[in-house]
């Protein structure tokens, strides 16, 4: 996948979520249905099961923690460099976290570089937004690893 498809590949998302998001928070319950079903949405970003997620999600974790957590600290806790991501998931949709994430953010002295071209997160907003989000509500606990059903795609 080039750039130039990767930032459509965004772009679309982005309208697409923004439509789609209601704004509401997802309590914290077992999904309904076979996770091998599951697809994202911005409204239901991730499948939750007896303490697992799906593969989505999971990824999101591993793409987090291989480039976000630097600044934004572990399990999106927040640090001295940036916020705590999972306060930010109560109020943000998956168009802001897009727009954030692709053109990056400056907020008085902080400020988050652009990632729209890093191909460890840009493919991977959906599977990041998807652990952040089951981070906000408190489907994945702490900073560990979650538990994970097979890959199914």
């Amino acid at each position: 996948m080039g750039l130039e498809s990767s930032i459509k590949h965004v772009a679309a998302a982005a309208i697409i979520g923004g439509s789609l998001f209601a704004g509401s928070s997802l309590a914290v319950s077992d999904s309904d249905g076979d996770y091998r079903e599951f697809t994202f949405n911005a409204d239901t970003p991730y499948f939750f099961q007896d303490g697992k997620v799906d593969f989505g999600t999971y990824n999101g974790f591993r793409r987090y923690h291989s480039e976000c957590h630097v600044c934004h600290g572990p399990a999106g806790l927040g640090s001295s460099y940036a916020p705590a991501l999972i306060k930010s998931m109560d109020v943000m949709d998956f168009a802001k976290f897009v727009d954030v994430v692709v053109r990056g953010k400056q907020d008085g002295t902080l400020v988050m570089p652009s990632f729209a071209d890093n191909m460890n997160v840009l493919p991977y907003l959906d599977d990041i937004y998807a652990y952040l989000k089951a981070r906000a509500d408190g489907a994945i606990p702490g900073a560990t690893r979650p538990a994970k059903f097979p890959k199914v795609k």
